[in-house]
């Protein structure tokens, strides 16, 4: 068993429950300001057969009376807030499993990176992309030159998100920092930052609010410091459901995967056809923020790669603002 603070219980939390507490989640408290939340949370713990912890809605209070009797915490609110939460909890001195994204901004990424170095606690972002063993395979094959000169990456994404959320703490950019691109599409510029394992040097961006205070549309256009290209196309305000692609081309092979890692296909020079990969399928976050915690494999999403998605979005933010102008991805 593992003893964990649940922060935040709202629905992608009570999502996380059953794989939680399958694979021994010891939920000792949980830190929720919503009454309702935290009794829907209690609720789904006693439909698993779960004792159900205490809620202590200040963090601050909880981490003074419960951190030393915990070993972790699941962070999965609002993305306002993941900063400051996550940055208070390593140094209480707990391991830390972050809900995407990771930060608002660049500057907030650095800031974690240190506070991790200093405590030396883990901090494992929960982006599928970045968990998946597609996904991993995909970075490899890439960034260990076996395929040859990355030349290209393509990814698209579609989601009735605009519906799904109206009314909701997501079309509010003050506690979301962004909209479709930051919340769903947000997994493929983690992915993307994930598979090319570089820094974007300039960034061109476009994005449409379709009547909400947040991006529902966009498209993205980027150079990377190799002088590979970069397009992202992300479509929120469409039919229900969602679909992912990416395709990476190289000069020996051609790379099809999707934001979550749902699948990989390899194409190498002189084959026919795509080849599908042989891996087994991607486990939950909390199961691999386990593995990782026990060593047996490395942080698959650590905070140096969501310090890259970060400096992206930021230079996202910058250009759809300047209706696509240029700028620069790097910071000093």
């Amino acid at each position: 068993m593992t003893k964990i603070a649940l922060i935040g219980s709202g629905g992608m939390a009570r999502h996380h429950l059953p794989l939680m507490v399958e694979k021994g989640a010891e939920i000792s408290v949980i830190c929720e300001p919503s009454a309702n939340n935290y009794e829907l949370a209690a609720e789904k713990l006693q439909e698993l057969g779960a004792p159900v912890p205490p809620n202590e809605p200040d963090l601050e209070k909880l981490l003074d009376q419960y951190a030393s009797d915990l070993e972790a915490v699941f962070i999965v609110t609002p993305h306002k807030f993941h900063h400051q939460q996550a940055k208070m909890c390593m140094e209480a001195g707990l391991d830390v499993l972050l809900e995407k994204p990771m930060v608002m901004n660049a500057q907030e990424a650095i800031d974690l990176i240190n506070v991790r170095d200093k405590t030396g606690q883990l901090l494992v972002v929960a982006f599928q992309g970045g968990l998946s063993p597609q996904v991993r395979e995909a970075t490899r094959l890439i960034q260990s030159g076996e395929l040859g000169e990355l030349l290209t990456v393509s990814g698209m994404v579609w989601q009735g998100w605009k519906g799904l959320t109206v009314d909701t703490w997501r079309q509010m950019p003050d506690l979301s920092g962004g909209g479709f691109l930051f919340d769903s599409g947000a997994h493929m510029l983690n992915t993307v930052c994930t598979l090319i394992g570089e820094d974007f040097e300039t960034v061109s961006a476009w994005t449409d609010n379709r009547g909400t205070p947040v991006d529902i549309n966009g498209v993205v256009m980027g150079r990377l410091k190799s002088g590979a290209l970069v397009t992202i196309n992300g479509s929120g305000d469409t039919i229900q459901g969602m679909e992912t692609q990416i395709h990476v081309t190289l000069t020996e092979g051609v790379i099809h995967t999707g934001q979550f890692g749902e699948r990989l296909f390899v194409r190498r020079q002189g084959d026919k056809e795509y080849i599908e990969a042989d891996l087994p399928p991607m486990r939950g976050a909390w199961e691999q923020f386990l593995e990782v915690r026990a060593g047996n494999i490395e942080n698959p999403c650590p905070p140096e790669v969501g310090l890259r998605m970060a400096k992206l979005w930021d230079a996202i933010v910058e250009s759809a603002s300047k209706d696509g102008q240029p700028v620069s991805a790097t910071i000093n």
